[in-house]
């Protein structure tokens, strides 16, 4: 199919570099001026009920755009996301870290990308981190780990139904909870703009660059193996090539970037204290080996796997949520959280 399109100059690869910079300008302009964090929407706080619809938005407008799209368009049943076994006890014990890990950090790895390149340096020194803890998860010291909790698996269910129904049922209810919460419109319209990015996503790389004789990985926004590869690449990119994941992890930090600068929202930030790099450094340690157990991050996942109705994605937000739901009532608690519990409400700008 690429070669039908007449990008005569570019092979495939080089071709997803240019797309993923694309998504990555779009998803992290809008990511910045809609403050879209899931975590927000987990955690004790004012504004949490407007945060959660607002992330859910996405999710619904990214699930119906995706049921909609011709079955024939794209192989999805191909991808690693329905695989036939599923890794119930890896993708259960990831998503739980990385739970505990963005409300650690005060955010997930889309956001903390965000939020780098609205000039946050604790965002920054988190990605690292995560970038590191990943990479020896899926190739490193850590790797035996991960397959020994892969080989738990049970046979991949299905949602009985169409899945077009599943589609609707769910955006009627996000539309209910969004309705009566009355989240900012700028807010959700930028969330369904993020939504409609997912399946532009899956058939860029799945149908519009699909070349047989020079394939490349299908795939739609996430945030945790491009931050491991870019890593990588960065290190040794002689010999490990770009790809689409690169490309969109840096067009979410020009995107997000370059709209904290024209509205003045950009600004320098670090740490304020040893206590709070400690914690944010673990929060990273344990986002990284989380996002690979559990298959992806609150966008890889999220977004971009339950909107193909994918049990590994639908079980690894699930866990997600209830890890950073459950590790932000620990660290909200003060009887829990001790003398760390002031420097936990402080932070508004950090990752929501």
């Amino acid at each position: 199919m690429f070669e039908t399109f007449g990008f005569e100059t570019l092979t495939p690869r080089q071709a997803s570099i240019w797309f993923g910079l694309a998504l990555g300008l779009a998803f992290g302009a809008l990511a910045e001026v809609s403050r879209f964090c899931l975590r927000r929407g987990l955690v004790p706080g004012a504004d949490r009920h407007a945060a959660l619809a607002t992330w859910l938005v996405a999710l619904a407008v990214a699930l119906l755009a995706m049921q909609l799209l011709p079955r024939d368009l794209i192989a999805l049943e191909e991808h690693r996301l329905h695989a036939a076994s599923l890794p119930v006890l890896a993708i259960t014990l990831g998503g739980l870290m990385f739970g505990a890990g963005m409300a650690l950090t005060r955010g997930c790895i889309s956001r903390l990308t965000v939020l780098t390149g609205s000039g946050n340096l604790r965002a920054l020194s988190v990605l690292l981190v995560v970038a590191i803890f990943a990479h020896a998860t899926m190739k490193g010291l850590l790797a035996p780990l991960r397959t020994g909790l892969s080989s738990v698996t049970v046979p991949t269910p299905t949602l009985p139904g169409p899945g077009l129904a599943w589609a609707f049922v769910v955006a009627v209810l996000i539309a209910t909870l969004a309705w009566r919460v009355r989240a900012p419109k700028g807010h959700l319209l930028a969330a369904a703009l993020i939504g409609l990015l997912i399946p532009v996503g899956w058939v860029g790389t799945g149908f519009v660059l699909f070349d047989e004789f020079d394939p490349i990985a299908m795939d739609s926004l996430s945030f945790t193996r491009p931050l491991a590869d870019s890593l990588f690449w960065s290190i040794a990119s002689s010999a490990v090539p770009a790809g689409f994941g690169i490309g969109l992890l840096g067009g979410t930090l020009a995107g997000a970037a370059l709209l904290a600068i024209l509205s003045g929202r950009f600004q320098w930030q670090s740490f304020e204290s040893p206590a709070q790099t400690g914690r944010y450094l673990a929060g990273g340690a344990l986002m990284g080996m989380g996002g690979v157990l559990a298959g992806g991050c609150t966008v890889g996942a999220g977004l971009s796997g339950v909107s193909t109705l994918s049990a590994a994605a639908i079980l690894g937000l699930g866990t997600i949520m209830l890890g950073g739901w459950a590790t932000g009532r620990l660290l909200s608690d003060p009887s829990t959280s001790g003398s760390a519990a002031p420097s936990a409400t402080p932070e508004p700008q950090l990752a929501g």
